[in-house]
Formats: structure tokens, sequence, C-alpha cells
């Protein structure tokens, strides 16, 4: 366990494992998507900093846009999912690849599948960083998973809570409700 500003957090995955899971998932993106053009349609705000290193690792072309929707009060879901931004771009005939931080109850990421459904896309696949199944409600799996868990609530890498430890370049999970306040986890 280490402290982190006023709470604790306890380290699940670091920073050599997710980019062990990032390049190994480019490399079956890139594969199975190999001679096609790809949008990649990235969940804000967690899924920022998976999507910037998955891109960069994807080796055929790929287009980014951005959505952006949130279902969370502190550790909890409310239940419902509000949309605050869409994607500029249209899907419609287009290979497209939603990139999600996490996968956690899955209320939020049906609810983009079925809007994006209905846009006409040629494909239609979930590229997820974890897939967190203690709560899932419902069968909804991704189609590429980097690392799989069953509870807890997670942070770092673009993960947060209340907008607090995105920074951190490892995941860890919340023990108590941490400060981060810009720290840096590398020496940990």
């Amino acid at each position: 366990m280490e402290d982190i500003g006023e709470g604790r957090l306890r380290l699940l995955y670091p920073e050599n494992r997710i980019a062990a899971e990032v390049q190994r998932l480019a490399d079956e993106i890139s594969a199975d998507y190999a001679g096609k053009e790809l949008l990649l349609v990235v969940v804000l705000k967690g899924a920022f900093i998976f999507a910037a290193d998955l891109a960069r690792r994807i080796t055929l072309p790929v287009s980014l846009d951005f959505i952006r929707l949130s279902s969370y009060s502190g550790t909890e879901t409310t239940g419902t999912v509000c949309q605050t931004g869409d994607i500029q771009m249209s899907v419609t005939g287009k290979h497209i690849l939603v990139v999600e931080d996490i996968i956690d109850t899955g209320t939020s990421l049906a609810f983009l599948l079925e809007g994006l459904k209905r846009r006409g896309p040629e494909s239609l696949r979930v590229c997820a960083l974890i897939d967190k199944q203690g709560r899932r409600r419902g069968d909804l799996a991704a189609d590429y998973t980097g690392l799989v868990c069953n509870g807890g609530f997670l942070v770092g890498y673009g993960l947060d809570l209340d907008e607090r430890c995105r920074e951190l370049p490892s995941i860890y999970e919340v023990l108590a409700n941490p400060s981060c306040g810009g720290r840096n986890d590398s020496s940990m």
C-alpha cells in the first residue's frame, strides 16, 4: 500500500504492465483491421491517456474523435448516463473502435453503442483497458480487453476520483479518499 496525499492507494498495475497490455492490444487491432482505416471513438475523459498510447502503437491509419459521457458521482454510479459532448465525424460506413478506460456496470457503454449503431457504421467494436466484471449489468463485453479485475475503485492512467489522480502513471485501487494533487508515482 502507498500513501498518496491524504489517502491510501494500493498499486494494482504498474506502468510497465500497462505498457505491455497497450502494445498487445495495438498489435491485435492492427492485425484485425489490416488494410482498413479505423476511427477511434474515445470516451472522455478517462480514456484519453490510454487512447493516445494506443493510437501511437496501432500500425494502420487511424482517425480520432471524442465523446463525453458521465455516470459517476464520487465512487458510486448514478445509474444515469449523461452525454455532455458528441463526436463530430460521421461514422456511417466506417470501421469504429470505441476506446474505453474501464467497463464497470456497462451502463455507459451500452448507451454509447446503441447510439452509434443507429448511425450506420460498417463495423463497431470496443477496446477497453480494464474490464471490471464484479458489478456488470448484463452480458456486455469488450472485443479487445487489456486487464481484468473484479472490484475496487481504480484511479491513475486517466482514471479519476472526482477529477483527481488521472495523472498517476500506474493504476491503483482506492482504499481511502486520496488527494493525489499532482504527485508523480514513478518513485513508488
